[in-house]
């Protein structure tokens, strides 16, 4: 997933980015609210993290613009407040969920799982199966039948976003926003690349990545064909 983090305190930042990077995702940090508000204005995301308390513009103000402008991405509020009217507050103005500071990384992590299965579809689990392949969003682990995968980060991102809608078509834009960082360069030909080192480690499978020329990639199974 693509996730953008709002947050200005450095340590805390840099510790967030760390988490979710490790496991394979994408995450674009800035640390104030008027920065944050102008990217939101033009680039799409699968889970916002925002802190309240933001210099020059703060959490709810960004929220509150956010919805103003008809975006339903998933919010997670974070706040080092514990009362009770800002929480009810971050939730009226469209907050889907909220941690209070100090808070367990687990429970970041967790949380922005549910989240994310909401916006994908609603799934119950965080078990992603197309066909004979199944990607466990937990312990980031794949398998093909019985056979474990061994995947790099970019190659688990690739095959998440494509088993979290077996068939949709992905296009070569969509691909890259969600496996590069606006602060990332990446050359025309990445997504190629990507396909075809996972292509590789699914050899086997009855699934595959089918390329439509010109328009993108899906997920299909051949499984019962």
């Amino acid at each position: 997933m693509r996730i953008f983090l709002v947050e200005d305190t450095q340590d805390v930042g840099e510790a967030i980015c760390r988490r979710f990077q490790q496991t394979g995702h994408t995450v674009d940090w800035v640390a104030d609210g008027v920065s944050a508000s102008e990217i939101l204005s033009f680039t799409d995301y699968d889970l916002i993290i925002l802190d309240v308390m933001l210099p020059g513009m703060d959490g709810f103000a960004v929220l509150k613009a956010l919805r103003q402008a008809g975006s339903g991405v998933p919010v997670l509020v974070l706040t080092a407040r514990s009362e009770i009217d800002d929480r009810v507050s971050a939730l009226d103005l469209g907050a889907d969920d909220y941690l209070v500071k100090p808070f367990d990384f687990r429970e970041l992590e967790a949380r922005a799982r549910v989240l994310l299965r909401r916006r994908s579809g609603g799934e119950a689990t965080n078990l992603l199966v197309c066909g004979d392949v199944s990607l466990d969003r937990t312990n980031r682990s794949v398998r093909v039948g019985k056979r474990e995968v061994q995947l790099k980060r970019r190659e688990m991102t690739l095959l998440e976003v494509l088993a979290s809608r077996p068939g949709k078509v992905f296009s070569k834009e969509e691909l890259l926003d969600r496996l590069f960082g606006f602060d990332e360069a990446a050359g025309a030909n990445a997504i190629e690349l990507y396909v075809g080192r996972l292509r590789k480690k699914l050899e086997g499978a009855q699934t595959r990545i089918v390329t439509l020329r010109g328009v993108g990639y899906q997920l299909v199974s051949d499984a019962g064909a």
